[in-house]
C-alpha cells in the first residue's frame, strides 16, 4: 500500500491518541485534523476553521481541499449528522458508520430494537415521553426500583445517565431531560464488573481491539457524579480467557448481522459497554465511535499499523486484515481533570509541568494556548496520561509518576484507577 493523506475530525484526547497512532505508521503521509488543537501540531496540520464537525457540507470542503484519502471521524456528533454519508457518496473513504447506522449510539430506542431482533443479552426498558403525566412517571419509576438507571433517549457524550438508589435523584433527571424536550429511558440495573469492547466493524465481519474497563465516577472509589469517563486500563486480568470472544459471538457479531439485513450495514468502529454477570455479557450501551477515554490506553498497546486497519475498514476490506498484534503488558490513562468538573468546569487555568509536551506519556483531551502561549485548560477533562508496563502496578506506577509532575491549579484526578483489578478485587 502506498502512503496516504489522512484527515482525522475532533479535538479531543482520543483524536490525539488516534493522530498519535496513524503517525507512527509508514502508511500515513500526511496527517490532518479539524478542528484540531494546538496540541496536535507536532502530529497533524490544524484546520481551526472547520470548527462545525456536524457539518457535512464544510467537513467534505475541507476533505477535498486537501485532498483527503482516508477521514477518520472521532466524535458522534458527526456521525449522527450524517458527515460520513456525504463524504462517501463523494468517493472518499471514510472510517466511521453512516447516519442511519449511528443511531446506534443516537437513540438507545433504535439499539434496543436492534438487540431484541438479534437476540442480544441486555437491560429491560421502557421509554417515558416528554408529556407523560406525573401519575405514568411514578408507575414506570415503580416497574424499575429500587435501583434506577436513567437515561437521555439522544446524545449525551456518557454524561446523560444517572445510575441511583435515591427515588427523589432519578425523578429529578427525569425532569431535567424532559425540560430539554428528550424522552427517557429507564432501565434495569445489570450487574457485574463493565467491560468496554471497542470491534473494527464492516459489515458482518467484526474485528475486536482488546478489552478495557473505563471509570466513569468522578472521584475515587467510585463516588461523585458520573463523568465522560475518569481513566481506564486494559487489558482485564480478571476477565475469562474466552471473555473477548464471547462477546464477539454472542453481541457484537449479532449486531452486525441484524444491521446488514436491515439495509443499513455498519462499518467503522463499534463500541459495545457491557456488565459482565452471572449469566455472562449483557450490554449497557452502544457508541458508534472509539470511546474516550479507553481508546488511549488501547491504542498504546497496538503494534499493528493503525492506518492500514482503519483503512481495510473504511475500504471493505476487513475480511483481509493481518490479525492484529498487540505488546505484551498493560497499558493505563488516568484523566486529569479542570476543577468543577463536570458539572460546570473551569477554563483557563495554567498547565505546567514536566512532560507536558511529551506525546507518548500526555495527550491533550482540553487544553489550549492563551496569548502568552501557555498552555492552558479549555474543558472539563484536560489531559490524558498514559503508562505502560509488564503489569497493571507498574503501568499505574508510571502513568501516576507523570501525573505528580504536572500542575493545574484547582485540576483534580482519581487515584485508584485499575486499583482493584491490580488488587484481585473484581471477580465474575
Amino acid at each position: 500500500m502506498m502512503g496516504m493523506r489522512i484527515l482525522v475530525i475532533g479535538s479531543g484526547g482520543r483524536e490525539h491518541a488516534l493522530l498519535k497512532g496513524l503517525h507512527a505508521d509508514s502508511l500515513t503521509t500526511e496527517l490532518h485534523a479539524a478542528p484540531g488543537a494546538p496540541a496536535f501540531a507536532e502530529l497533524a496540520t490544524n484546520h481551526s476553521e472547520y470548527s462545525q464537525v456536524d457539518d457535512p457540507a464544510r467537513m467534505l470542503e475541507l476533505a477535498q481541499k486537501i485532498e483527503a484519502e482516508l477521514v477518520v471521524v472521532g466524535p458522534e456528533v458527526p456521525l449522527v449528522a450524517g458527515v460520513a454519508d456525504v463524504l462517501r457518496e463523494q468517493g472518499i473513504a471514510v472510517f466511521g458508520p453512516s447516519k442511519e447506522a449511528a443511531q446506534i449510539e443516537g437513540s438507545k430506542a433504535f439499539a434496543k430494537d436492534v438487540m431484541a431482533a438479534a437476540d442480544v443479552a441486555t437491560a429491560r426498558a421502557e421509554q417515558v415521553s416528554p408529556d407523560a403525566s406525573d401519575d405514568e412517571i411514578a408507575a414506570a419509576l415503580d416497574r424499575f426500583g429500587p435501583h434506577y438507571v436513567v437515561k437521555d433517549d439522544g446524545l449525551a457524550g456518557g454524561k446523560g445517565v444517572v445510575v441511583t438508589e435515591d427515588r427523589s435523584v432519578a425523578l429529578d433527571h427525569i425532569h431535567a431531560v424532559h425540560s430539554a424536550g428528550n424522552p427517557v429511558l429507564l432501565e434495569s440495573f445489570l450487574e457485574g464488573p463493565e467491560v468496554s469492547l471497542f470491534c473494527l466493524v464492516d459489515g458482518e465481519t467484526v474485528v475486536p481491539l482488546l478489552p478495557a474497563q473505563d471509570h466513569k465516577r468522578a472521584y475515587d472509589n467510585d463516588e461523585g457524579p458520573n463523568t465522560g469517563g475518569m481513566g481506564a486500563y486494559t487489558p482485564l486480568p480478571w476477565l475469562p480467557e474466552d471473555g473477548v470472544e464471547r462477546i464477539v459471538k454472542e453481541v457484537c457479531e449479532p449486531v452486525a448481522k441484524e444491521m446488514v439485513k436491515r439495509g443499513t450495514p455498519y462499518n467503522g468502529l463499534l463500541y459495545a459497554g457491557l456488565a459482565w454477570g452471572p449469566e455472562g455479557p449483557a450490554v449497557v450501551e452502544f457508541n458508534c465511535r472509539f470511546g474516550d477515554p479507553e481508546t488511549q490506553a488501547v491504542l498504546s498497546l497496538l503494534e499493528s499499523p493503525l492506518a492500514e486497519a482503519l483503512n481495510a475498514t473504511a475500504t471493505g476490506k476487513l475480511a483481509e486484515l493481518e490479525p492484529l498484534k498487540w505488546k505484551d503488558g498493560y497499558a493505563v490513562t488516568v484523566v486529569l481533570a479542570a476543577e468543577g468538573y463536570p458539572a460546570s468546569p473551569r477554563k483557563g487555568g495554567v498547565i505546567e509541568g514536566e512532560g507536558l509536551d511529551d506525546p507518548q506519556r500526555v495527550l491533550h483531551a482540553g487544553t489550549k494556548l492563551d496569548e502568552d502561549n501557555n498552555v492552558v485548560a479549555n474543558g472539563g477533562r484536560v489531559l490524558n496520561v498514559l503508562g505502560a508496563g509488564s503489569t497493571l502496578a507498574e503501568a499505574r506506577e508510571k502513568a501516576y509518576d507523570v501525573l505528580e509532575g504536572l500542575k493545574l491549579e484547582g485540576g483534580f484526578y482519581r487515584r485508584d484507577i485499575g486499583k482493584r483489578a491490580q488488587d484481585g478485587e473484581i471477580s465474575i
